[in-house]
């Protein structure tokens, strides 16, 4: 596979940027890759960039947030563009829409070069765009992106370049990801510039996690605590027992039930089945894979204890989470 390389700019005059926009797109993702092109046009006192809003008839498209955005036109009314980005954002793996797919594999053997940012990557798979790519999508959507696309190279990253591809994995993902192209389109000090009127500080690091550690997110700094939170984070396939639990951080299984109930106002047991039923919850909304499959998934010994147990925690069957298509 041939290694990223920059975006190249035009010759002369502004870089056009398309964002076609999907019906619950996310408006944090959106003005976090649209606002970087309008301050780098200010910053440097030049058009470095122009762009327009694509939707699928030219209607106005609903955000996640229930703004709605009216496009320039519809895509049936662009034949080229150097670069288009896909503005997705809630249930992406509900979007299935033909007249789409196909219109994106027309612009990119056209010579577009394609993004998508936060949920964008399940549109630009749909199309079969991301063969033979790296690409990232948000962490929400990671496991059931991965479960549905087993073929895709799909790294856990902020943000992916890989040649005329580029994918990021939500808002401040989308960001830096911008910023980090500003500075190869035109210089690291304009970057730098843009940043700092968002007052942000930037990381332009596409290995850093996109989640936040443990010890940010629950509030809590006992390290081997920690460490346990982790093993179990990642093993939900195959669940570690009690004692393997207890014995990889030198503790007893009595005292590692205390360090449960004192932090987290819980037993391990319960804990590592809500994370184990919230990953399953995922994969019912995102995948078409069975309930069975997605029980062993989740490290269930049978589909009925499963349903049992899900239907302990969220109150309705695992059957009622099944997402409706968005045409």
């Amino acid at each position: 596979m041939l290694g990223p390389e920059p975006i190249p700019m035009p010759s002369s005059g502004a870089q056009r940027v398309g964002f076609f926009l999907i019906p619950q797109f996310s408006m944090l993702s959106f003005t976090a890759t649209v606002e970087p092109l309008r301050s780098a046009n200010r910053m440097s006192g030049q058009e470095l960039y122009t762009w327009e809003l694509f939707s699928i008839d030219g209607e106005p498209v609903p955000s996640s947030s229930g703004i709605t955005l009216v496009p320039d036109r519809s895509i049936d009314d662009v034949e080229e563009y150097p670069v288009i980005i896909v503005s997705a954002g809630i249930d992406p793996q509900s979007y299935d829409n033909r007249h789409a797919f196909s219109w994106l594999r027309h612009m990119a053997r056209h010579g577009t070069r394609i993004g998508g940012t936060s949920g964008g990557a399940y549109v630009l798979a749909k199309a079969g765009l991301l063969d033979g790519y790296r690409c990232t999508i948000h962490w929400e959507y990671l496991t059931g992106f991965a479960e549905e696309f087993p073929e895709l190279d799909v790294t856990t990253k902020l943000y992916e370049i890989d040649r005329d591809r580029f994918t990021s994995a939500g808002s401040g993902a989308t960001l830096d990801m911008m910023l980090h192209l500003i500075a190869r389109q035109h210089g690291h000090d304009l970057s730098v510039a843009v940043a700092e009127q968002f007052s942000y500080m930037a990381t332009n690091d596409p290995e850093a996690p996109q989640r936040m550690p443990v010890r940010q997110r629950l509030r809590i700094s006992h390290p081997k605590l920690i460490a346990i939170i982790e093993q179990m984070e990642g093993n939900l396939e195959e669940p570690l027992d009690r004692d393997e639990l207890s014995r990889s951080v030198s503790l007893s299984v009595r005292q590692v039930e205390r360090l449960f109930m004192k932090y987290l106002k819980t037993t391990p047991a319960k804990y590592y089945m809500e994370l184990r039923l919230k990953r399953a919850r995922l994969l019912l909304s995102q995948t078409s894979m069975s309930i069975l499959d997605v029980s062993v998934a989740c490290g269930f010994v049978s589909a009925s204890h499963f349903s049992k147990c899900y239907r302990e925690m969220f109150d309705h069957p695992p059957r009622q989470e099944r997402a409706p298509i968005i045409d």
